[in-house]
């Protein structure tokens, strides 16, 4: 089983231990950055700013905004760009099967 595998399963058997009320929810925290540098991460999956928007379903006129300061992506945005910094391949099997 790969290494993303057993963090997944990992993950399930603690969400579940949670829902269960066996673990305190409150021992776990999402760390999401304050800000991302989407040009940053764009360049380094050697995309372009159609292919990035296309490939993770954003809007292209708001990668275009963050990349040029207009705009920073609210906590949900920034947390799905910090999934898709450190797991691509994972976001994107998980939105061809969706």
């Amino acid at each position: 089983m790969s290494v993303l595998g057993k963090r997944l399963i990992k993950s399930a058997k603690e969400a579940r231990a949670i829902a269960r009320g066996e673990i305190d929810p409150s021992l776990y925290k999402a760390s999401v950055p304050r800000k991302i540098d989407v040009k940053a991460l764009r360049t380094k999956l050697r995309m372009t700013q159609e292919q990035f928007a296309a490939r993770y379903n954003l809007n292209v006129a708001r990668v275009r905004d963050w990349e040029q300061g207009r705009s920073q992506p609210d906590g949900a945005v920034r947390a799905y760009l910090t999934v898709i910094e450190q797991e691509p391949g994972a976001v994107e099997r998980a939105l061809r099967a969706g």
